[in-house]
Formats: structure tokens, C-alpha cells, sequence
């Protein structure tokens, strides 16, 4: 094998982490990217020269690194982050995918989609200002769709001379309220994005801090145990019948792992049947494997002839997930039109669909002060809180809270197809 086949089987074998960026206007989360891309060497120079072009013809002092994820020119314009910006870098260690998000309130929906499948979030904090009430939003967001691992970045520590107190009073005032998040990992780290401290090198303006700098931390943060490795759940994706003479009486079931480790001879049921079966085999494009488990995608063959097909789930004999046609669940609706109290909408569950009415709106949440409003029932774009709908058939799940993938949902206009809200099973 050559050096660049052994190189490019590393790199397509490094652990990926996603990680998404949150924090108030103008707290400097572009400009922390575009920081981390550059001293990482992750920019290319023509990318460099033009970022500096750029930079002058706006007359700034410097290289203005938001630059490089600002793409639109509304966000170019008014200095802030309006879409989801992704990102891809590497290290030796490991690869990335960056979510910019939007820090305004009317953009919460861009956050949460872009923190929806993270496994860390960096909320940026303006030392000047220490934890403001977006904050607490960013946090709450964060701690609703589940990401284990937030990082409180002090940024702009250069505007307040470097001062250790003011970190120790804003990483204490942060500590009194995260017992409101249900987070369990919660790091801080100094920085000033503008001139790279503690960013991707150790900063020689703050001898007082002897933690890790945020690189060090995005690359040896543990998320191996982030995904579920105990519940088995298997989504039927796309039933296989090749129709072949190779292959004449073939008959498999591709889809990616949810959940938990799959084995030949597990006994196995599926849902909602209810039907069971034993696994004889579990296969790739790369041949037969001796087990399986998330976010491997397979084929799963069975020893015995059931009648399955999308949308159907398989899970472990001894380890079954819930089955309801009434799910109530935390949403953010993402839609300009608002909720039509007794209208139909088409609601999406891994490979599974089906038609649903919403029986109630339980509360809304107020996103800047946390508080439960249990009296108002109209909900529109932005706003988060907890439904609760019946769907025409029964939908197999957890909570959210156990796994990501099979306790999440969506719901779509039947009539345009839109994504209209996004939802957390409670």
C-alpha cells in the first residue's frame, strides 16, 4: 500500500466530531472560526489572500477571520451571522464539521438546526458583558436537544486586560444557574478569538489559566459513549431483492443503526408487528460482520420470511422500545405559518411516516427568562414548547433523552412539503 493510501484510509478512519457555535451578537463566534481554521492551517492561500482583500476594501485594521463564514452578503453587510454556516477541517487527530448559527432571537430556528446533530456546543461569552440572558437561551437550546459537552469560551479577554477575576466571576455566574440545563459536561476556557489566546496555541497574556485551550479540548473531548450503545434499534430503511441469478433468493434489510449492537443469531422482533425472528447475517458492501452497532450502515438478513418493509423497526427480543399513536414532545416550529389547531400534518420518525392532528399545545417556553406559559396556545416561528399529537398509525420510539435518532421528529405541511417543526420526544 502507498504512503497517500495509508494516509487517506487514516484520515477516512478519524473520529468525526460535530460541534456548533451559539452566543449573543457581535460575541465573536465567526471570527473564533475563522481563528480556529486559521492557526490550524485548515485555510487555503487563495482563500487567505482573499479574505484580506476583503478586509481592506471594509477598511478594517486587521484580517477580519469572520470573513471566512460570513458567506452571505446581508451577513458580510451588518457584521452578523444570519444563516447555518458549515464548516469542514481536520487535524492529525480527528475531523470536524462546524455549525455557525445565528445568535438573534428571530434565527432560533437556524440554531437549533444546526445543533441538532452536534455533539459539543461552544457558547461564546463577551467578557465585558459576562452571562446576558442570551446565554441562557443558547444553553437551554443546547441542553433541549441533548448535546453532551457545552464549552463556555470567555471571549475578548484582551478588551478587560486579561484579567483572571472577571473570568472567575462569570464562570461562577454561569455555574449558578447550569444546574437549570441538563448538561452533564461543562468546560470553560478563556480566549480572545481576535489574537488567538488559548484558541488553537496557550496564551502568554494569561499565565493564570493552566487548562486546556479550546483545540486541545475539540480534540480529545470524549464522545465515543455520546450515541447509544445498549438499546438495539435497527429503522428499516429499504427492503433488497436484488432479482438476480447470483443472488435469486436474497432478500435483506439496509438501514444505519440507531441504537445498541446488533449479532448474527440475536433473536430479534419487530415493531409493530410484533413478529420475531433471528438474525442470520449482517453485511456490507465490504463484506460479513461479526456485530454492528451506531452509525454503521448494513444490511440485516433474517433466518425466517416476515412480511417487513419501511418504517418498520427491529430491536433485541429483551429490549423493546415504546409503541404509541399519542406522542408528546418538546418542538420548535421552524415555519413563518403558524400552528392550525385540527389540521392534519404528515409527521416523519426515522424511516417511518404518517398522518397526525395536534390533540394539544401543552405550554410554551419562554427561551429568555425559562419560564412555562401554560395559558397561550398560538405558536409561531421561533417559538419552543411541548405538544402533543396522534398519529393514524403506531409509531415506535424512545424518548429523546435515550436516543437522539429515535426519540426525535418532524412535522411537514402535507400540502407544500415544508419543515414546519422539529421535535424532541418527552
Amino acid at each position: 500500500m502507498s504512503d497517500f493510501q495509508e494516509k487517506q484510509d487514516g484520515y477516512l478512519n478519524m473520529q468525526l466530531l460535530r460541534f456548533t457555535t451559539a452566543g449573543s451578537v457581535d460575541d465573536g463566534k465567526s471570527t473564533l472560526i475563522g481563528r480556529l481554521l486559521y492557526d490550524s492551517k485548515a485555510i487555503f492561500e487563495d482563500q487567505m489572500e482573499a479574505i484580506e482583500r476583503a478586509s481592506i476594501n471594509k477598511g478594517d485594521e486587521h484580517v477580519n477571520l469572520a470573513l471566512l463564514t460570513d458567506g452571505l452578503r446581508a451577513e458580510r453587510e451588518q457584521g452578523i451571522t444570519i444563516d447555518v454556516a458549515y464548516r469542514y477541517f481536520a487535524t492529525p487527530k480527528r475531523k470536524f464539521i462546524i455549525a455557525d448559527t445565528p445568535g438573534h432571537v428571530q434565527y432560533t430556528r437556524n440554531m437549533v438546526t444546526g445543533a441538532s446533530t452536534a455533539n459539543a456546543a461552544i457558547i461564546l461569552v463577551d467578557a465585558r458583558n459576562g452571562v446576558v440572558e442570551q446565554t441562557l437561551r443558547h444553553s437551554f437550546i443546547a441542553s433541549l436537544l441533548q448535546i453532551p459537552h457545552i464549552i463556555i469560551c470567555v471571549n475578548k479577554m484582551d478588551l478587560v486586560d486579561y484579567e483572571e477575576e472577571i473570568f472567575e466571576e462569570i464562570r461562577k455566574n454561569y455555574e449558578s444557574v447550569s444546574d437549570k440545563f441538563d448538561v452533564q459536561d461543562i468546560r470553560f476556557v478563556p480566549i480572545s478569538a481576535l489574537n488567538g489566546d488559548n484558541v488553537v496555541d496557550r496564551s502568554k497574556n494569561m499565565n493564570w489559566y493552566d487548562g486546556p485551550t479550546l483545540m486541545y479540548l475539540l480534540e480529545n473531548i470524549h464522545i465515543t459513549n455520546d450515541r447509544n450503545f445498549k438499546d438495539p434499534r435497527y429503522p428499516v430503511q429499504y427492503v433488497i431483492r436484488p432479482q438476480s441469478e447470483k443472488h435469486h433468493d436474497f432478500r435483506g434489510y439496509g438501514g444505519r443503526i440507531a441504537g445498541g449492537v446488533f449479532k448474527p443469531d440475536d433473536k430479534v422482533t419487530i415493531l409493530p408487528s410484533g413478529f420475531t425472528a433471528q438474525i442470520h447475517s449482517i453485511e456490507t458492501m465490504n463484506g460479513k460482520l461479526d456485530k454492528a452497532f451506531p452509525p454503521q450502515s448494513v444490511v440485516i438478513t433474517l433466518k425466517d420470511d416476515l412480511d417487513i418493509s419501511r418504517g418498520d423497526m427491529i430491536v433485541t427480543a429483551d429490549n423493546q422500545p415504546k409503541v404509541s399513536q399519542d406522542l408528546t414532545f418538546m418542538f420548535c416550529w421552524l415555519n413563518e405559518k403558524s400552528l392550525e389547531p385540527g389540521k392534519k400534518y404528515v409527521l416523519r420518525h426515522t424511516t417511518n411516516e404518517a398522518r397526525c392532528i395536534v390533540k394539544s399545545v401543552d405550554f410554551k417556553v419562554n427561551i429568555n427568562t425559562l419560564e412555562k406559559n401554560f395559558e397561550d396556545k398560538n405558536v409561531g416561528l421561533n417559538e419552543i414548547g411541548q405538544m402533543t399529537v396522534r398519529t393514524t398509525k403506531p409509531i415506535v420510539f424512545d424518548t429523546y433523552k435515550i436516543n437522539r435518532v429515535t426519540g426525535s421528529i418532524i412535522l411537514l405541511d402535507e400540502n407544500t412539503n415544508e419543515t414546519i417543526c422539529a421535535g424532541m420526544i418527552s
